[in-house]
């Protein structure tokens, strides 16, 4: 018995020396937050919010009670009556130019009519907004101050996953708070987002985080803070950083234009799988496959129609169907752009004059939930069915015409099981045709664990019908 614990006891003190070695060998972040915690700001919105308030506090069923048994009811009871509230929000940014230059995420600022950004020494400022571009989440604030401490810019193409990185910012409202993790991957792009290829880490980030810098180990920012994918609205160890390559090449554009310009072709596109890469004769699963071709669009002038898969762009490869939209919205508008397609089990090249990306090409919906700004409803009833969903554009729905219709992105889980696939169009509920978002998220959240919804799906030249269920625990 005293072999064995003088042997417990040696493991003991062995396993203490290999701790101790460890823990000393952690890196320090210290110098790194002392130098560049000072350029990174609170950023905090006022906005004037309109909502209905039911003046009697009544239900209609009750009032109508009320009228039978002869009690006198004010005309305007149970009538909904809209009254103004004073909201309030709290992000992040980070200083990036002497003179007042703020970074932060279009959705801290979206729709605020005051913004007030207060430094680490506690000094206030009012801001203005240069340029806000919602499709890649990137704000451009100006405050009127000079000499100001500023961040070091990083390369973001040079991070590696495992590498150390350091997140600082105001979780519900912790002001400079500091958080480390390691890179977890690379060119993450999120069925439910556009085409920023996301920098995922497992840095804790939360509620009020959203526009603050990611450091990399040598104090350079790499990205903005801007997203978390959660069940419950709080750090899970999936985060969403925005490359500040890719932000600062909006803020060019933000500084010179106050908007950002993006080409257009007119396709509508969908992953190849391996499937769909043997049916089509590819020797390998890559490309991204023309669905849909506006005719009247730059793609449909040139030839381009669907079946197509689109290998090269410019001369850069489309390796899986996200590239292209950022290969596209990338170049500028008006110019003459050159695409190889693959059709009848042969590469072809395509020449197109690419065109300008306006406001109808930018209605999407189904984007995870944004921290320190409003989360997305839709998000969170499609994605307990494994849905990636966006709203189609007027465009679009001429050209399928149809009055309205939902575009599946992305399926699993559920929407998976249930057969619905990318590409697909909702476009109703049962025999019931769908006119808003909102009616297929009510219909989707108004289901029970096992219940079923019937939908009426777009496919192609055809539609059918598919029935999704309501996951279980057992499906989870």
């Amino acid at each position: 018995m005293q072999i064995k614990t003088l042997m417990l006891s040696g493991c003991i003190a062995l396993s203490s020396l290999a701790a101790s070695a460890a823990v000393t060998g952690l890196p320090d972040f210290t110098q790194l937050v002392e130098k560049e915690g000072k350029a990174v700001v609170n950023v905090s919105t006022t906005s004037t919010v309109r909502e209905s308030d039911e003046q009697s506090g009544l239900d209609e069923d009750t009032l109508n009670l009320l009228r039978r048994f002869g009690f006198p009811v004010p005309p305007s009871a149970g009538q909904q009556q809209p009254r103004e509230r004073t909201a309030q929000s709290l992000g992040s940014g980070f200083i990036i130019d002497a003179n007042g230059y703020v970074l932060t995420n279009a959705h801290v600022v979206a729709q605020a009519d005051s913004i007030k950004v207060t430094l680490t020494d506690k000094k206030e400022y009012k801001a203005t907004v240069v340029g806000s571009d919602t499709r890649t989440d990137i704000a451009l604030l100006k405050i009127e101050a000079a000499n100001l401490p500023r961040v070091d810019l990083g390369n973001s193409d040079a991070l590696k996953p495992g590498q150390w990185v350091v997140a600082i910012g105001s979780p519900f409202g912790f002001e400079n708070t500091v958080t480390a993790g390691i890179v977890s991957a690379t060119g993450r792009r999120l069925l439910d987002e556009n085409q920023t290829p996301f920098i995922q880490t497992d840095v804790a980030i939360n509620p009020g985080n959203s526009g603050g810098p990611l450091f990399n180990m040598d104090g350079q920012v790499v990205g903005i803070n801007s997203q978390i994918y959660s069940r419950s609205g709080g750090f899970m160890g999936l985060s969403f950083s925005i490359p500040i390559n890719e932000a600062m090449k909006v803020v060019d554009e933000l500084k010179a234009h106050g908007k950002v310009t993006r080409g257009r072709i007119g396709v509508a596109v969908q992953a190849v799988n391996d499937d769909l890469a043997r049916s089509f004769g590819l020797a390998k699963t890559q490309g991204a496959l023309v669905s849909a071709v506006d005719k009247d669009g730059p793609a449909g002038k040139a030839g381009v129609k669907p079946g197509d898969i689109v290998l090269k762009f410019n001369g850069q490869p489309v390796e899986e169907s996200g590239d292209l939209p950022r290969l596209v919205t990338a170049t500028k508008p008006g110019s003459t752009a050159t695409m190889q397609i693959w059709r009848d089990k042969a590469a072809k090249d395509v020449s197109l004059t690419v065109g300008t990306l306006d406001e109808q090409d930018e209605a999407a919906s189904g984007k995870p939930g944004k921290q320190g700004g409003k989360k997305s409803d839709e998000a969170v009833s499609a994605r307990r069915f494994g849905l990636s969903l966006i709203e189609l554009n007027p465009r679009q729905l001429k050209q399928l015409g149809i009055k309205y219709g939902v575009g599946v992105q992305g399926a699993s889980g559920a929407a998976m099981r249930a057969g619905l696939q990318a590409g697909d169009v909702i476009v109703g509920i049962a025999g019931t045709d769908l006119t808003s978002f909102a009616q297929l998220k009510q219909s989707l959240e108004a289901l029970k664990a096992g219940e079923s919804l019937a939908l009426r799906v777009m496919r192609q030249d055809g539609s059918l019908f598919l029935t999704i269920k309501a996951p279980t625990d057992k499906d989870k």
